[in-house]
């Protein structure tokens, strides 16, 4: 058997987990130091904008496609496995346009998908208004439909998977800490390879290490003189309750404009987000309020009607976002012969995470 641990388990940890327990001959591993999605995973909105997003090639567009793919039969998939129902959204992402906006770089875009298989649409403001009568913002002059992206709760997508790695013979720790990693010396190639992970409850043998801790991969690799610089991108997030659904009950997109979410849930309650906020001088990240207020206020610039929603609960959670390098980080880490980095995944974690779990794979399974 082939050991394999995994160090992390939010979306991405979860994800490769139960990606790695479908190849027979895998022991698998999972480590966490608290429960699954209380990181970065829990506070994210799951807003997958794959088929909207500008990029055409490469590794970026390559890695949204593929999730994007992937997603259409690995919902389905888990909920058949587990029993357990993962809500989610496939009434696809309208971003709205605005003045000044370059609506024939959205015209290239549309060409470029079709070219590619997807489906994009562009929609004047009558054909907007009469979809989304919500909307009244006389700066908007159009949108962009995605009907084939999505949005899927992202705690309930990770216990989904975790169950799912556990149905097929993955070991999950929780509550776990790593205490210390065991290295051999380099080898002909002057690579060192790890081979045993002590926690307190017991030493993991190991033929495989991935490290995807999100924040937590940076002290991580350090203790491995291989440090990869990740820093913490807060983002805030809100839920409003309304007495009903605004506009159309039947049609009921995710609706986005000027980085501004607005995602419905059903039962006339909808997820408001995310702010972006930096670290300061010192490295500390602090919500501000201030910054909430606004992102509301913004939400209800274009939907009148959030106004008489009623604030129900407001939470934040730091990204991970890599410096020096673009995100995600999928690779080996350097000077190791047997440890996989799958981290860094910036705003971006729940939208990649199945195809950074195949990524993951194809580097073990050669």
């Amino acid at each position: 058997m082939t050991k394999i641990v995994i160090i992390g388990c939010g979306i991405i940890g979860a994800a490769i987990a139960y990606e790695l327990s479908q190849v027979t001959g895998f022991n698998i591993t999972v480590i966490d130091e608290k429960v699954p999605a209380s990181g970065s995973t829990g506070a994210a909105l799951g807003i997958l904008m794959g088929i909207i997003s500008q990029k055409i090639k490469g590794k970026a567009w390559e890695l949204r496609q593929e999730s994007i793919k992937l997603y259409k039969t690995l919902i389905p998939e888990l909920e058949r496995l587990t029993g357990l129902s993962i809500p989610h959204n496939r009434q696809g992402i309208l971003k709205l346009c605005f003045e000044g906006d370059d609506l024939q770089k959205w015209d290239e875009l549309i060409q470029i998908r079709k070219s590619q298989g997807w489906t994009l649409e562009r929609w004047e403001t009558p054909h907007l208004t009469r979809k989304c009568p919500q909307l009244d913002n006389d700066k908007i002059i159009g949108a962009i439909y995605s009907p084939e992206d999505l949005q899927i709760n992202p705690t309930y997508l990770t216990e989904a998977l975790v169950k799912g790695a556990q149905i097929n013979g993955v070991n999950c720790q929780f509550g776990v800490k790593v205490q210390n990693l065991i290295l051999s010396d380099p080898d002909g190639s002057n690579l060192r390879h790890c081979y045993q992970i002590q926690t307190p409850l017991a030493t993991l043998e190991t033929d495989w290490l991935i490290i995807a801790a999100g924040l937590g991969s940076t002290p991580l690799s350090a203790s491995l003189k291989q440090p990869v610089n990740i820093h913490p991108v807060l983002g805030q997030a809100l839920t409003l309750k309304l007495d009903q659904p605004v506009g159309n009950k039947d049609f009921q997109p995710v609706i986005t404009g000027d980085d501004i979410h607005i995602a419905p849930l059903g039962n006339g309650n909808y997820w408001i987000g995310a702010t972006v906020e930096f670290p300061d001088e010192k490295g500390e990240v602090i919500p501000q309020t201030e910054l909430l207020e606004q992102i509301k206020q913004q939400a209800i610039s274009f939907c009148p009607a959030l106004e008489r929603g009623k604030i129900i609960n407001t939470w934040f959670g730091k990204r991970p976002r890599p410096q020096g390098q673009p995100a995600p980080i999928i690779s080996q880490l350097s000077g190791y012969s047997n440890i996989l980095l799958g981290t860094g995944h910036y705003r971006n974690g729940v939208l990649l995470a199945p195809a950074t779990a195949k990524k993951i794979r194809e580097l073990i399974v050669v």
